[in-house]
């Protein structure tokens, strides 16, 4: 139906058409010349036909009628007429035809069908005829215009002796074809008739799934849709419920490492893509901030399922990168264990200046001055050993709050010999990650060790000739070999359920940074992470 929303160059109202509308009326135009096109062609052709029949039987029967042996006869006799015009009213009867003329070789008719113009000139051309031709022409007689054949008769010794024509008029021509005709225009109105009915189900339909709207809404709408899918950072992705990708918006494919284009069409499971993820998005179920690991970032997964008009039409996942907050995350936690180790010995430190202040009262200084100096050397030692041989602020402080919360649960975490790192090393790395690395594998190895007799968690982080190297040993139970593939993936522990995602997170930022990670055991667990310089990365 037209709108109201336009006005033309007169200020009068101009209706809009949708888009279903305008297919609707041009289909029925083009249904309606399509057809009136067919039956012209078609009238035309059998006017043609009818023309070209009529010739074929007046030239057969006019042979016929000059081959006939009576015709001979009677032409050479006194009185023609009296042989002929029997003969000819005969053969006009079986025949169909509308008229036979047998005539002298000069044209004198010796019959017709009206005896009144027997011996009367014949009314057309005879000069083919006499000169031994068979020809057709439409010449207009007593009879009207007609569709006639002069055909030469010859005796026995090929001696021209008369002429036979006959023809049908154009009239009895025009009579069979209206016949024809009438069948022709109520084929043609049938065929307009179901063309404009199946043209009007096809808009209706059409007018359904484009709910009305006109190609400049459409074209509109289209640009929005596009505009916003691009424009949004969140990952979009629609699954139809063959499982098969329809959609897929550029922060989908960012997120996701994929291209966008190379995404859509296919199906979920053929795409590079965690088996979680995967498992996740073909599972057809509501999924609420789930979190999923790819080899570079984590990401948080929604997915709700998509009806109408109570058909399925599949499911809609959103994503949203979570890296950075779960980095910050894991950095916060790190912050809070920090604080939580200087409120500990804080108050260890307040029961031993307590201890140092009875030492004193009790008269025994030198022991306290020994007490005092023996706790704080033990601290400044770790603390030196830490700043002297790691030049990075971030990593010196993982280190010493890590060393300080393991201490609190009687765990001792040294450096080795060998370490000895700045900055410059690690300027290619990402502080977070530095975290989330050396910061879960201390995490990991403490957990291992924390019920074992005489705990020791050993820590290495020194530049070697292609990278850094950061390796944390424990002196634990060990890692299964069996198990030691499976450590990084998203979910995996040997505690309770709901851990598994530390290690996760390790895998994944050495993945981002084109790293390596080993797991062996050599009296216990054994990570060695290995994180190329800033060159082999860029290549």
């Amino acid at each position: 139906m037209p709108t109201a929303d336009a006005r033309n160059w007169f200020g009068r109202v101009r209706p809009q058409w949708s888009l279903a509308g305008q297919l609707f009326v041009l289909q029925v135009v083009v249904v309606a010349v399509v057809v009136l096109a067919g039956t012209a062609l078609a009238w035309y052709d059998a006017r043609q036909r009818n023309e070209d029949a009529a010739r074929d039987k007046v030239v057969a029967v006019a042979r016929t009628l000059a081959a006939q042996p009576d015709v001979r006869r009677g032409l050479v006799e006194p009185n023609p007429t009296a042989t002929l015009q029997p003969l000819a009213e005969r053969v006009l009867a079986d025949t169909g035809v509308d008229f036979i003329t047998i005539m002298s070789p000069q044209g004198i008719r010796y019959t017709h069908p009206d005896p009144t113009q027997i011996g009367q000139p014949f009314l057309g051309h005879i000069e083919q005829a006499v000169a031994g031709q068979v020809f057709t022409e439409i010449f207009p007689g007593t009879l009207g215009f007609s569709v006639r054949a002069v055909v030469p008769v010859y005796d026995d010794a090929r001696r021209l002796v008369g002429l036979v024509s006959d023809g049908i008029t154009v009239q009895t021509i025009s009579l069979e074809l209206e016949k024809r005709v009438t069948w022709l225009v109520l084929v043609a109105a049938g065929a307009l008739l179901v063309g404009g009915l199946l043209t009007y189900l096809v808009s209706a339909r059409l007018r359904r799934h484009t709910h009305g709207l006109r190609p400049a809404e459409l074209s509109r709408l289209y640009e929005y849709h596009d505009a916003i899918l691009h424009a949004v950072r969140e990952g979009l992705l629609l699954i139809a419920p063959t499982g098969r990708v329809t959609l897929c918006n550029d922060g989908a494919g960012l997120l996701l490492g994929l291209d966008p284009a190379a995404v859509e069409g296919r199906e979920v499971s053929e795409l590079e893509l965690p088996e979680s993820l995967v498992e996740t998005l073909g599972a057809g179920r509501v999924v609420r901030d789930e979190v999923h690991l790819t080899d570079e970032r984590v990401l948080l997964v929604n997915i709700s399922q998509i009806r109408s008009g109570g058909r399925d039409l599949g499911t809609v996942v959103t994503l949203r990168d979570h890296t950075e907050l779960q980095a910050l995350s894991g950095e916060l936690d790190s912050v809070r264990g920090f604080a939580e180790t200087l409120r500990s010995q804080a108050h260890e430190s307040a029961n031993r200046l307590h201890a140092v202040v009875s030492l004193i009262e009790l008269d025994r200084a030198d022991e306290a001055v020994a007490f005092a100096t023996a706790e704080l050397e033990l601290a400044q030692r770790l603390t030196d050993r830490v700043v002297g041989a790691i030049g990075e602020p971030v990593l010196a402080a993982v280190l010493l709050g890590k060393s300080a919360e393991a201490g609190e649960r009687g765990v001792e975490v040294v450096l080795t010999d060998d370490t000895e790192i700045d900055d410059v090393d690690l300027a290619h790395v990402d502080s977070r990650d530095l975290v989330t690395i050396l910061g879960n594998l201390i995490d990991n190895a403490v957990e291992a060790v924390a019920e074992r007799p005489q705990p020791r968690v050993a820590v290495t982080v020194r530049s070697t000739s292609d990278g850094v190297l950061i390796r944390v040993a424990d002196n634990g139970p060990g890692v299964d070999p069996e198990s030691a593939q499976r450590l990084f993936e998203r979910g995996w522990s040997t505690k309770e359920s709901g851990r598994g995602l530390g290690l996760a997170l390790v895998g994944q930022s050495v993945r981002r940074h084109r790293g390596s990670i080993e797991v062996t055991d050599d009296g216990g667990a054994v990570f060695t992470v290995r994180l190329p310089s800033g060159s082999d990365v860029a290549r």
